[in-house]
C-alpha cells in the first residue's frame, strides 16, 4: 500500500509543478487554512432541528413516529419461503409473535395513512416532504412554491397536530 500512495503523492506534486501561478508581482498568494467539517450523514432534517431548537422534543418525537410508519409502510411484502417457520403449522417453542411482515406493512400505511388525514391537506405536505423524504426545508420551500422561512412555522404547526394524534404530552 505505500508504494501506491508514494505513486500518488508523486503525482500530486507534478500537476502542482505545472499549474500555472495567479500571483502578479510583487503580491503574495493567499491561501486559506483547510476547513474541516464533520457531517452526520444519518441525520434527518427534522433532527437537524431539534439540534437548534427549531423544534422541540414532543415534535420531534411526533415527526419520528410517523417518519418510521412511512418507512415500514414501504417495505416490500415478503415472497420467499419462511424457512424459520416450523413444519405442518406448529408453533415453534420461542418463535416470536406478532404481526406477518406483510401485515405490519399494511397496519404502518393505515396508521400513516390516519396520521396525514389528521394532520390535514394543508400542512402534510411540508411534513411528508421533511420528515419522510427527508428534503431539506430550503428545498421544500421552493418545491411547494413558498416563500423563504415559511416552511418553518407550517412545519411546526403540522408537528404540533401529529403529536396531538399521537397523543404526545
Amino acid at each position: 500500500m505505500a508504494p501506491r500512495r508514494n505513486r500518488l503523492l508523486a503525482e500530486r506534486a507534478e500537476v502542482e509543478e505545472k499549474a500555472p501561478r495567479a500571483v502578479k508581482a510583487g503580491a503574495r498568494a493567499r491561501t486559506r487554512a483547510a476547513r474541516s467539517v464533520t457531517v452526520n450523514l444519518a441525520e434527518s432534517p427534522l433532527g437537524w432541528l431539534f439540534s437548534r431548537g427549531l423544534v422541540d422534543k414532543r415534535q420531534l418525537e411526533a415527526g419520528e413516529r410517523i417518519r418510521a410508519d412511512w418507512e415500514r409502510a414501504q417495505l416490500p411484502p415478503s415472497v420467499t419461503m419462511k424457512w424459520d417457520a416450523p413444519p405442518n403449522g406448529k408453533v415453534a417453542r420461542g418463535a416470536p409473535r406478532g404481526l406477518d411482515p406483510s401485515l405490519a406493512q399494511i397496519a404502518a400505511k393505515r396508521r400513516f395513512e390516519a396520521a396525514v388525514e389528521e394532520v390535514g391537506g394543508g400542512l402534510s405536505d411540508i411534513l411528508w416532504r421533511i420528515v419522510c423524504a427527508g428534503e431539506g426545508m430550503r428545498e421544500a420551500e421552493t418545491a411547494l412554491g413558498w416563500p423563504a422561512r415559511a416552511g418553518r412555522l407550517v412545519l411546526t404547526l403540522a408537528l404540533d397536530r401529529l403529536a396531538d394524534h399521537y397523543r404526545i404530552r
